[in-house]
């Protein structure tokens, strides 16, 4: 049960840690200038850009590159002038252009890879700032903005065990960053860090004992670890901490439908609803809810809303194939059973629904191929849970295990 928008939350959440006040290279690159200081272009170069003139400056600096077609610094300033203005597509290949002329220039990296992020390439700027790591050594100013870049481009990769590092490392060097803290929590849960979400938790709550964020986020851990009551209390904590939480009381309603407390679990959903009616997760489990506690005639316009808004939902498509099949609509159900069956084909119960649909049709093979296909993944789920429970037992030192492919009857 994961509520993520992976690139845009990586986003948000860097902006909310101030990553991007690190553009600022023309103070570095003047010190390597040094030589050139007294030349009169790039006094009036440099004069025009710290009096935000953009145009001027990148008229004045064109004219200076003109003269030294060799110095890198007229091309890192070029970039830096259109990562100001948030051209971070033109300001790439200058920066790539300085580099490629001068690759020590202090800062220069840095600014590549914030230009790259800005863009959503994060893929591209996660070397750029490793390097820029290494070359700025532990304890330096960069130091802890650069940790977090490299753990927040993970996140956005969603490569969430390799974010955690990094992240830790930051958050230890920051024990007052509550939205850290959150990245960190959500990269522990999205790599099945379990006891870590519940650290991370603990520390948010230090800094904000009514975080509804944090009482999801450990109770979408406790819910991994099978702690239904724990996971339960989590969630109705975020819903009296903020019941305007995106999510919260779908989360609460998710989990008190899987808990089959139905009555609860629409109230929820309902209530998600109220807070956005377009919220399809919930419609579709409000939908099956109804069904569930025989009320047909509510479930069937509240599933095809959430069809209308996302197609893609099998049980949506499973659950009108239901409500069809019931009312006597024979192909409409498998027309929605069908769906169901494509969007998920190992869905036992569209399968025994397609089987006993085709049985009423009279089409006795078609209905036989379904059973056997239900039949079949439930003997996989059994063999599966067998498997779990045969490598769960304590054995004795020097014990075979018996091999996984034996079949169960021998």
């Amino acid at each position: 049960m994961h509520f993520r928008s992976l690139f845009s939350h990586a986003v948000k959440a860097a902006t909310k840690l101030g990553f991007f006040l690190g553009l600022a290279l023309a103070a570095a690159v003047a010190a390597a200038q040094a030589t050139e200081a007294q030349d009169p272009k790039r006094q009036a170069a440099l004069a025009l850009e710290q009096q935000g003139k953009n145009s001027e400056a990148e008229a004045a600096w064109r004219a200076y590159l003109k003269d030294h077609p060799t110095d890198p610094e007229p091309y890192a300033q070029l970039g830096l002038l259109e990562a100001r203005q948030e051209l971070y597509k033109e300001a790439v290949p200058l920066y790539r252009k300085a580099l490629a002329m001068n690759p020590h220039v202090q800062g220069l990296r840095l600014n590549l890879g914030l230009a790259l992020f800005k863009l959503g390439e994060l893929k591209e700027a996660l070397p750029e700032f490793t390097q820029s790591l290494k070359d700025a050594g532990p304890g330096s100013p960069d130091a802890l903005r650069l940790t977090i870049l490299i753990g927040m481009s993970h996140y956005g990769l969603a490569e969430y065990a390799d974010a955690v590092p990094f992240l830790k490392e930051a958050a230890a060097e920051d024990q007052q960053s509550l939205p850290l803290r959150l990245a960190l929590a959500h990269s522990c849960l999205w790599s099945k860090q379990y006891p870590c979400v519940m650290d991370v938790y603990h520390e948010i709550l230090t800094l904000n004992s009514e975080s509804a964020e944090a009482d999801m986020l450990a109770g979408e851990a406790l819910d991994e670890m099978k702690d239904n009551e724990g996971s339960t209390k989590m969630f109705r904590a975020a819903v009296a901490a903020n019941p305007k939480e995106p999510n919260v009381h779908f989360g609460l309603g998710y989990l008190l439908w899987t808990q089959k407390i139905y009555p609860e679990a629409a109230r929820e959903f309902n209530a998600e609803l109220a807070n956005d009616p377009q919220h399809v997760q919930s419609l579709v489990y409000l939908g099956d809810t109804q069904i569930q506690l025989n009320q047909p005639a509510d479930a069937k316009p509240v599933l095809e809303k959430a069809l209308r808004l996302d197609p893609a939902q099998p049980l949506a498509h499973l659950d009108l194939g239901i409500l069809l099949s019931d009312a006597g609509d024979n192909e409409g159900a498998l027309s929605e059973l069908t769906l169901a069956e494509k969007l998920n084909p190992n869905d036992v119960n569209v399968h025994w629904r397609l089987g006993r649909l085709y049985r009423t049709m009279g089409k006795k093979d078609e209905a036989k191929a379904e059973f056997d296909k239900a039949s079949t993944l439930n003997k996989a789920a059994d063999e599966d849970l067998y498997k779990k429970m045969s490598n769960g037992r304590a054995r004795p030192p020097g014990s075979v295990t018996a091999p996984a492919e034996k079949p169960l009857n021998q």
